[in-house]
């Protein structure tokens, strides 16, 4: 599988990063420094962030605008809200409640703690239910 936007360093080191290696280890062995790995692998998932925004912003043209859940509402109310405001625009959202505030935890983790929202979160729906959350 080829990764585009990382370049063949990026993708070594972040081969051995997986395997468990440390920095130092990986330096050792690639022949370089601690401080040289560290950048390049700085790099590398600052290159993976903007890959993963952009296609965020893909995914989102194709999608409605549906809400914004606020900051101070509680988790499982908001995502309850999700679903009837799907329901509204005659589109079944594709998770359920337990599954949609996963969802919201796993995809903007720090606008959540425990139950609340400690931010707002931009939330659009696709005609085949997906969600994406900004």
């Amino acid at each position: 599988m080829e990764a585009g936007t990382l370049t063949e360093r990026q993708k070594e080191i972040l081969r051995y990063r997986r395997a468990g290696y440390t920095q130092q280890q990986i330096a050792d062995i690639v022949h370089t420094t601690k401080a040289n790995v560290s950048l390049i692998e700085k790099a590398a998932n600052e290159n993976i962030q903007r890959a993963y925004e952009t296609l965020e912003f893909m995914n989102t043209l194709d999608a409605i605008h549906l809400c914004t859940l606020e900051k101070g509402n509680d988790l499982v109310k908001a995502a309850e809200s999700v679903i009837v405001k799907g329901d509204e625009h005659g589109i079944s959202v594709k998770y359920d409640l337990l599954d949609l505030c996963n969802k919201v935890r796993d995809k903007v983790p720090d606008s959540v703690r425990g139950r609340l929202l400690r931010a707002d979160i931009e939330v659009y729906l696709r005609d085949d239910g997906e969600i994406f959350l900004e």
